[in-house]
């Protein structure tokens, strides 16, 4: 891979990521940030990453995370919120 440097459009491009990856990005955008990503490494890199990041979420957001009893404890005590802790007991 060749060293990158950021542009500006880079950044604008970049910045219309989450609609892109949701398929609500016009098309005319979409088609520029596509020709973009064929030719600059890093930015198909940070858009794959964020197709995989998004695709491992569907697939277990659907499934309950059960926190053992003590990291539920450190957690709500971290965040400051001594009222749950308390409920949750």
């Amino acid at each position: 891979m060749s060293e990158h440097v950021h542009t500006p459009q880079c950044s604008k491009l970049l910045g219309s990521l989450s609609d892109y990856i949701d398929g609500d990005l016009q098309a005319e955008i979409c088609a520029e940030l596509e020709a973009h990503i064929s030719g600059c490494d890093n930015c198909r890199i940070v858009v794959n990453t964020m197709r995989k990041t998004v695709e491992l979420y569907e697939q277990t957001s659907n499934e309950p995370v059960e926190l053992p009893q003590a990291v539920r404890e450190r957690l709500l005590l971290k965040l400051d919120l001594d009222a749950l802790r308390k409920k949750g007991q």
